[in-house]
């Protein structure tokens, strides 16, 4: 194994939590094993390839100890696979560690609940989620949005879901909050990333955990590969997404696509209507579809007081309309006011 610390300068650059350091930075390691994902699965050979390095790292932890004995570098508690990892190392327990990797998956998903995906997977240790109660106005959306997910999370029947609606209604504040429901894990994707989905869902089907994938602010070009690649990827192909896998997208547009072009004139050829049909199959797809219209002036109002936790006086009462002015009324231009009023 090539990413086992050798000195106590390597252990620096790692993500420890608190305890004996050179424990835990060996138990990372495991997690992090080039056999790591055949052990989901494991063979004998593979069991075998864990006896010996467990045996090799169980010496090696043992001369570090000795040789550099150090005291906490963390500062957050330890995570229950590392804790496995551990017990299994000391143990030299190749099936020990092999249930931790079935119950926690290997690294990053071990560790971590939030990751991005830009054709690799790289986690997010501490995402910003939006606070409690900040999504003003759209209670109706954000209930059906948790209740849906909330069926995901445990098993039941959900609906692949699109978020529509103006610019800053808080379409991405509502998915982003789904992270802190019990058990949830979101991947968000860059756009220009989508073209690799189908690997990244091949990677997650073989995790214990559920994960919801978020594409925020999708806006596709219907000539391009990655529109069709998403549209079979929702419904049309023979695999589609993993079980433990749901959608979650955010658009302005009703049907992501930037050019939906022209209705077909009577009497033109089917092909010029499969065209647009085409088009609008992909917004079709998504089962569950959240409308955020946008703000009026009343419910702008309501969201700066709301985020500076008082009711406005008359002054700033205009002031807030007139910052509005010319961004216009939305829930980020609400929490920019309250900002500034603040």
């Amino acid at each position: 194994m090539n990413n086992v610390p050798q000195t106590p300068i390597d252990l620096l650059a790692l993500d420890l939590p608190r305890g004996e350091p050179w424990g835990y930075a060996l138990a990372q390691g495991l997690l992090k094993a080039p056999w790591a994902w055949r052990a989901l699965r494991p063979t004998p050979g593979v069991l075998d390839l864990i006896r010996m390095d467990l045996e090799a790292l169980h010496a090696k932890l043992l001369r570090l100890r000795r040789d550099f004995p150090l005291g906490d570098l963390g500062e957050r508690p330890p995570h229950p696979a590392e804790e496995g990892a551990l017990a299994a190392l000391l143990a030299r327990d190749p099936q020990a560690l092999v249930r931790v990797l079935q119950a926690h998956g290997p690294y990053p998903f071990a560790l971590y609940r939030a990751f991005r995906f830009g054709g690799e997977v790289q986690p997010i240790p501490s995402p910003r989620l939006p606070r409690e109660g900040e999504l003003l106005g759209y209670e109706a959306q954000r209930e059906a949005l948790e209740e849906n997910a909330r069926r995901f999370l445990q098993g039941r029947p959900a609906l692949h879901t699109l978020l529509y609606g103006a610019r800053g209604t808080g379409k991405s504040t509502a998915a982003k909050g789904l992270l802190r429901l019990e058990g949830a894990r979101m991947v968000e994707v860059e756009t220009g990333a989508l073209a690799h989905l189908e690997r990244l869902l091949q990677t997650l089907a073989l995790l214990p955990h559920r994960f919801f994938l978020f594409l925020d602010d999708l806006s596709l070009d219907p000539q391009d590969e990655a529109f069709h690649h998403l549209k079979a990827l929702l419904e049309g192909s023979l695999e589609g997404p993993p079980e433990n896998v749901l959608l979650l997208a955010t658009s302005n547009r009703r049907h992501l696509v930037r050019h939906l072009g022209e209705n077909p004139l009577p009497g033109e050829g089917p092909q010029a209507w499969d065209a647009l049909q085409d088009t609008l199959a992909l917004s079709e797809r998504f089962g569950l579809v959240l409308t955020f219209p946008p703000f009026d002036k009343g419910l702008y109002l309501r969201a700066v007081a709301h985020h500076l936790g008082r009711p406005l006086t008359p002054e700033e009462e205009g002031a807030a309309l007139r910052f509005a002015l010319e961004k216009g009324y939305s829930g980020r231009v609400a929490r920019q006011c309250a900002s500034l009023l603040a």
